[in-house]
């Protein structure tokens, strides 16, 4: 309780910004000053989100563009196209600083990334890169025994998760209130676990969770404790 009134008086002050402003934000496309970056790019058939591509400047400002799956259009009629997700984020410095630190760490990914053993599973067709004036280098992979490779995968796809989430978050609250009380669950748990990162990339969307008198008392204060512990990582 005193947790979700803390983050209501910071709220109920920033929220009408934040809605105000989103009209304005500058799209992930547009122009970023010039400098080092690192990107990470997925894919694999079948998933909920079976194309994205994350892009990080050494600043911590990119981009997160996402292809959604196709949705059926039923019984011999053609599916139509999921739509595109293109949003601009911000990485804490610690996060950042671990991506860089680790790209440069294996050489820009000049390295061969991809595991000798055989039978290995599909998880996905990623690949990792780096482009600086200092050179540029990519590896392609399925799966990776080198731990530098395998803790900057799972860093990424926890910042995708994040990222989808938000995109969850904002479709329930408008459409299916009810369903929020579980994602909320979902999302926390996998923040705990560490496959959800960076929840400030989806504030927006806590915050009007949070403000929403209408919702469940524990969905807000669930929300409001997420988005606290995001603002303290971020500090």
């Amino acid at each position: 309780m005193k947790i979700l009134a803390a983050v209501l008086t910071l709220t109920s002050a920033c929220f009408a910004q934040t809605v105000a402003t989103a009209a304005g934000q500058p799209a992930a496309s547009e122009a970023i000053p010039a400098g080092p970056e690192v990107s990470f790019q997925f894919e694999r058939i079948g998933l909920p989100v079976p194309k994205f591509t994350i892009v990080v400047h050494e600043d911590g400002t990119g981009s997160y563009q996402a292809q959604l799956a196709a949705v059926s259009a039923g019984a011999g009629q053609t599916s139509t196209a999921g739509p595109p997700v293109n949003k601009a984020i911000k990485l804490s410095s610690p996060t950042t600083q671990t991506i860089f630190n680790t790209a440069h760490a294996l050489d820009r990914f000049n390295i061969e990334c991809e595991s000798k053993a055989k039978n290995i599973a599909n998880t996905g067709k990623k690949t990792l890169s780096y482009k600086g004036a200092d050179g540029q280098g990519s590896c392609l992979y399925n799966y990776s025994e080198n731990k530098s490779v395998a803790q900057l995968t799972d860093t990424f796809q926890a910042i995708a998760f994040t990222m989808d989430e938000g995109r969850k978050l904002e479709f329930l609250h408008r459409f299916d209130r009810l369903g929020l009380y579980s994602e909320m669950d979902v999302l926390s748990h996998e923040v705990q676990e560490k496959r959800a990162l960076e929840l400030g990339n989806i504030a927006p969307a806590l915050k009007a969770i949070i403000a929403d008198e209408a919702l469940m008392q524990r969905v807000r204060e669930r929300a409001a404790h997420l988005l606290a512990e995001s603002e303290e990582v971020s500090r």
